[in-house]
């Protein structure tokens, strides 16, 4: 078995973490959450490839055979650094605007993501290589994140302010939306709400967690198991919190793995 290193700036990673306990239930987890520090998508490129670094090196010093950057500012801003520095399998996230241009029927895509991750190089270059048949239209969804670490998901306030990150999607005409933040797959059901059931959303997790089986095969460290691993919820900011939300936001059963959340202790 292996223990996985799963890092977001606050809760959105755990809807990669879900789709691992899916997938991969028999790991042993370790999910840690920088909420004290998010949103990391309004800060500067340098401050999110330093911060996501150390995050990521006390993973790895906790003796994580991979990690997940579960976080698409993080990965876009910090991966090859972080790969750069660290010798285990460092598995990242990104929009999954590939995908969305083969599936779109009428060629306009709608992009909602940080404004961090939508002035990356790596994401620019991503959309370089797309064909210039498809439309993209990238919107940021300032303010969203923290309403989703607050617990205000399915909240009126969330869905205005959804509403009007929305509107140039909609307007443009796009039938499909890429979800760019790993937090914004909690906002399926408001999304739905305001745009219909027609516009075809695209999360990227199912394809991050089969990576991340891939690269624990090749370290042959995937062997079944039917017991169930253990979760380790570590939080910067409030460990009693990110539990809660983990119980709240994770379809899978909680009660079916050993779980227990600490606080992150002072880091440089």
């Amino acid at each position: 078995m292996a223990l996985i290193g799963v890092f977001d700036s606050g809760v959105g990673g755990l809807s990669i973490l879900d789709e691992a306990l899916r997938q991969l239930p028999q790991h042993d987890y370790i999910y840690l959450a920088d909420s004290a520090n998010a949103p990391y998508g309004e800060k500067s490129n340098e401050w999110i490839t330093a911060r996501s670094l150390v995050m990521c090196k006390y993973l790895a010093n906790q003796g994580c055979d991979a990690i997940v950057v579960a976080c698409n500012t993080a990965t876009a801003q910090a991966i090859a650094q972080i790969r750069s520095e660290l010798s285990i399998p460092i598995i990242g996230v990104e929009p999954g605007i590939k995908p969305a241009a083969m599936q779109s029927q009428n060629g306009i895509v709608g992009v909602l993501a940080t404004e961090a991750t939508l002035r990356s190089d790596k994401f620019n270059a991503l959309l370089a290589t797309l064909p210039d048949d498809c439309r993209f239209i990238k919107q940021a969804g300032a303010g969203l994140v923290p309403l989703i670490e607050a617990g205000k998901a399915d909240s009126e306030e969330t869905l205005d302010l959804l509403g009007k990150h929305l509107a140039p999607i909609l307007d443009a005409g796009s039938d499909t939306l890429v979800l760019g933040c790993t937090h914004y797959p909690f906002l399926s059901k408001s999304i739905r709400r305001l745009l219909g059931t027609t516009i075809t959303l695209i999360d990227t997790s199912d394809a991050v967690v089969r990576q991340l089986k891939r690269q624990l095969e090749a370290l042959d460290k995937n062997s079944e198991s039917k017991k169930n691993g253990s979760v380790t919820f570590i939080s910067s900011k409030n460990e009693v919190s990110l539990l809660a939300m983990a119980k709240d936001l994770l379809s899978n059963d909680l009660n079916l793995h050993s779980s227990h959340a600490v606080m992150l202790g002072e880091m440089s």
